[in-house]
């Protein structure tokens, strides 16, 4: 019921502030293409009988975006998504991106947004604190800001930054101050991997306890849809946590679509090596790019949102009808 509540709690603040609710579809002929998310597939059968591959999307980002290109200024969208290999806590199959996106504003004001959308949430609720896994956070509470660069020295010593040139990364290098801080590292892994390893065993528990945590300014080398800061090392993207958990995903959206096939072609041949699939590149969605205005766009999780905002242990308590795991 909670659930119920914030949803047209939110519904109503996005229309206050002249956003367009949309609904974009979820069969794709393109899911996304980013290395570590797994889509699900299915066959369209026309009337001559003859196939085509689509998928169902990961994200309604590509579709969101050829509405910007098409003239909508303000757009959200309360996505059904669908991500395959997923299943956890906080993960579930088939799950709701809050996705939103601003024309010819700032990603400084998506952050914005957040907060209050989290205060929003925590209204509707009548709780005045977030809870997950024993950790609490005050939403209400001034939030944490902290670069990328920051939380890696802050909380395990390295300095990312000297591991960076452009978008070359220097595995090597990062790999010998993850060994110096004891943090285990296979022979195969990739500058990529090490950094996510770093994220998710020193720096991700660690935030957003007691309050919320902005991180900002993500290597460029991972931000393949976000355009680039004054420093080429580093991107327009920031992550929200409560809690531990990662709440929102955001950008300054990368508008050139010369720059944005060879982000998404690096990331399927990344994709192709680990996991020996790729999915189709959206040509609609690259030929719209050259149409659309800069803008910023986040997607929020909103079960993750229901989740903090009643104290859930599980996003399953908070979906009506969650799919059973077969592995249980």
């Amino acid at each position: 019921m909670a659930r119920g509540r914030i949803v047209s709690s939110l519904r109503a603040w996005f229309a206050a502030r002249d956003f367009v609710e949309v609904e974009t579809a979820s069969l794709r002929i393109s899911p996304g293409n980013e290395t570590h998310l797994h889509a699900f597939a299915t066959s369209l059968i026309t009337t001559d009988g003859s196939g085509a591959r689509l998928y169902l999307r990961t994200s309604p980002e590509f579709s969101c975006k050829k509405l910007l290109a098409a003239g909508e200024q303000r757009i959200v969208e309360f996505a059904r998504s669908f991500r395959n290999r997923e299943r956890g806590a906080l993960h579930h199959p088939e799950f709701t991106l809050l996705e939103w996106y601003r024309a010819g504003e700032p990603y400084q004001v998506l952050i914005n947004d957040c907060i209050a959308i989290a205060r929003e949430a925590a209204d509707v609720a009548q709780t005045r604190q977030f809870s997950f896994r024993g950790c609490t956070a005050d939403p209400f509470a001034d939030p944490e800001r902290l670069t990328v660069a920051q939380a890696f020295v802050r909380f395990a010593g390295i300095d990312v930054l000297a591991t960076l040139a452009g978008d070359v990364a220097d595995r090597d290098r990062l790999a010998r101050a993850a060994q110096d801080a004891g943090i285990r590292i296979a022979a195969d892994d990739r500058w990529a991997d090490i950094f996510s390893r770093v994220l998710v065993e020193r720096i991700e528990p660690n935030l957003g306890s007691g309050r919320i945590t902005i991180l900002d300014e993500y290597p460029a080398v991972l931000s393949a849809l976000a355009k680039r800061t004054r420093d080429p090392r580093l991107a327009e993207r920031f992550e929200v946590y409560v809690c531990g958990a990662e709440l929102a995903n955001g950008f300054g959206e990368l508008t050139d679509p010369v720059e944005q096939r060879r982000q998404l072609e690096r990331e399927m041949a990344e994709k192709e090596r680990r996991y020996g699939e790729r999915y189709p590149v959206d040509e609609d969605f690259l030929a719209a790019l050259a149409h659309m205005p800069q803008a910023s766009g986040v997607a929020l999780g909103l079960d993750r949102l229901v989740m903090l905002a009643t104290g859930a242990s599980r996003i399953d308590q908070v979906l009506w009808t969650p799919l059973g795991d077969p592995s249980q």
